[in-house]
Parts: structure tokens; sequence; C-alpha cells
């Protein structure tokens, strides 16, 4: 799809193409940069060129940064034992806002898809199982989405990690902190009863 000739047009049309954005907060964010373009503007072209050139995925785990190996991954701090596999980085930056994985990361850049034409050679399997084999990691969290494609590549990724005499978990799922059961889906209530444990 060709974009407008007209400046404005332009840049609305681009940025409807964002995520989360459709075509009239595109229109709503141009209008409010261009009342102050040297306050808005062009600090965000500068910064949009600049992470454009600079920013890399980490040749070790994925995540992106501009810096690679990321600064998770050369984090002194991290737990090199424990490596935690996701779908994308996004999974990985909600991971980190919550501050609740001390561990390194792994992005897989999919999960397992035989409709959509995405198997293993398509994902980033065979580095995890090099980093499982050659860096001394005891436990791997997947930590995948709970749709059908998230636990076949689950499954997988258990039988493969197999021979490699490594923990395996997975993310508990079911009620989240504040849901009410009576607004809950029928698999979630299903998914928590079985992860339900002793208090």
């Amino acid at each position: 799809m060709s974009l407008p000739n007209d400046p404005i047009e332009r840049l609305i049309a681009l940025l409807a193409r964002t995520p989360g954005l459709g075509r009239r907060s595109a229109r709503r964010a141009v209008l409010r940069m261009l009342m102050k373009p040297e306050e808005t503007m062009l600090p965000l072209a500068e910064a949009l060129t600049a992470a454009a050139e600079a920013v890399r995925p980490c040749q070790a785990c994925g995540n992106l940064d501009a810096q690679s190996p990321c600064g998770i991954c050369t984090d002194p701090r991290r737990d090199r034992h424990l490596v935690c596999v996701v779908e994308g980085v996004a999974d990985l930056w909600a991971l980190e806002r919550a501050h609740a994985h001390h561990g390194l990361y792994h992005v897989l850049g999919g999960t397992l898809s035989p409709l959509a034409g995405i198997g293993p050679e398509e994902l980033s399997i065979q580095p995890l199982l090099r980093r499982v084999e050659q860096e001394g990691v005891t436990e791997v969290i997947i930590a995948l989405p709970a749709t059908v494609d998230g636990t076949a590549t689950a499954h997988y990724l258990t039988d493969r990690l197999k021979p490699a005499d490594v923990a395996v978990t997975r993310l508990a799922q079911g009620v989240p902190m504040g849901g009410a059961l009576d607004v809950l889906d029928e698999g979630t209530l299903a998914a928590a009863l079985r992860a339900r444990r002793p208090v």
C-alpha cells in the first residue's frame, strides 16, 4: 500500500500502522505533535533514528538491546542456571516489568503452528538446547501462552529437554489476582483447579 504524498497524511498513515493505534488515534497524536514540533516531533524522530541504527537482537537470548549480549545476559546478578523460555520479546519485557524472574531468558520467536507452517526449524529451539547443554542450566521455565500452539510447543520442548537432565517447569495458570470466579472462562477455572496447592 503506497503512502500519501501530503506530509501530514503520510505521518498519520505511518503512525496508524503501529500496534494499538488506529487511524483516529494516529490523527490525534499527529495533531498534538504538530502543535509543538520542537518539543515532541524532533526528539521523537531523533530517538527513532537512533533506535533503528543501534537496536539488534541479542545473540545469546534474542532480546532487543543496543548491545549484544544484552544487558540482561551480561548482568552478573542474574541466576545463570535458570532460563525462562518465552514466545517473543514482548513477553520477556512483561516478565521484567513484574520483577519476578531473576534468571536469564530465551526468546523462541513464536510457537509451533503446523497450520501456519511454523515448525521447529523456524524457531530458536536448537540454540536453546545448546545453551542448556553448554552453560550449566539446571532449570528451564516454559512461559508460553496457554493456547493450543503454546501447549504443543511446551510439550515439544519438554521432550527435547529430557536427555539434558534439566528440570523443566511451566508457569501456573488459573485465577488472576483480584479475579472474580463468576467472570472467568471455563478453561481458566479448570486450569486453576488442576494447579491447586496446599495452604
